[in-house]
């Protein structure tokens, strides 16, 4: 493979995988090489029984420039964000739908697939210098991995289209300010990503899943399907295992050890 083609690492810490954007001496632009290693990364993530938590984080000093549009363009039209129905869309737009929490570390040039991606996470940690912009318009082209949805979602309607519609770059406490992101560093971010994602991995992973499953509910069908629908995420839970962990745990006092049963 030559050291230009795209690819991400993966390292296991105990129950989390720690995802590297790898393509530095590009800025970590997407190309399709990439984009599918990091589907396939994802997907090696949710059918791993032991692992609770991801993090995506990228090498070098910028978390993305966005799409590498030189080698992209070719392929664009048949949707290089579609992906076999056993592997995991990162941008979550089409295909297998992913279960499991995701954190995203950022910093430098955080660019449309960049901010996307960040968009389809659960947890977004921004260094202080990170950099964003939504600048597919001033490419010829439209946000197709979730912005168009999610940005407006996170930031409400005039606020996201003043981003949208211009391309404009901005920082990360404007991020902040438009929910795009959950908090700021000013230390690299993924040792931030990683406290997190150890304290999800603590927690109950059915319960987890179920929270993130009715909470993706309310946001893509709204409130009413997410009401009517919590009972049916309930019910698994209260037979397993762990529920009795967690009730010993509160009655003895100590850490509950849950395991996913």
């Amino acid at each position: 493979m030559s050291q230009q083609q795209g690819k991400v690492s993966r390292e296991i810490r105990g129950t989390l995988l720690l995802i590297g954007l790898d393509r530095a001496e590009k800025r970590n632009a997407f190309d399709s090489h990439m984009i599918q290693d990091l589907s396939l990364a994802l997907t090696e993530y949710e059918n791993h029984p032991e692992l609770r938590c991801a993090v995506i984080f990228a090498h070098g000093e910028h978390f993305t420039a966005g799409l590498d549009l030189v080698e992209l363009q070719p392929k664009l039209e048949s949707g290089v964000f579609d992906f076999d129905q056993q592997q995991i869309n990162p941008w979550g737009t089409t295909s297998r739908p992913r279960k499991k929490p995701v954190i995203v570390a950022v910093q430098g040039f955080c660019y449309t697939a960049g901010i996307e991606l960040m968009l389809n996470a659960d947890i977004a940690i921004a260094q202080d210098n990170t950099q964003f912009a939504q600048m597919e318009v001033q490419r010829g082209i439209l946000p197709f991995g979730g912005a168009t949805v999610r940005f407006v979602q996170a930031a409400g309607w005039s606020k996201a289209m003043r981003y949208l519609l211009t391309g404009d770059s901005f920082d990360a406490a404007t991020a902040l300010d438009l929910n795009l992101i959950t908090e700021i560093t000013s230390q690299p971010p993924l040792q931030r990503a990683i406290e997190l994602a150890e304290r999800i991995a603590q927690a109950a992973p059915l319960a987890v899943q179920a929270t993130l499953a009715s909470a993706k509910e309310a946001a893509e069908h709204g409130a009413e399907t997410a009401f009517a629908h919590l009972q049916q995420h309930l019910n698994p839970l209260l037979k397993t295992q762990d529920i009795q962990e967690g009730v010993m745990a509160m009655l003895q006092r100590r850490a509950p050890e849950f395991k996913g049963r």
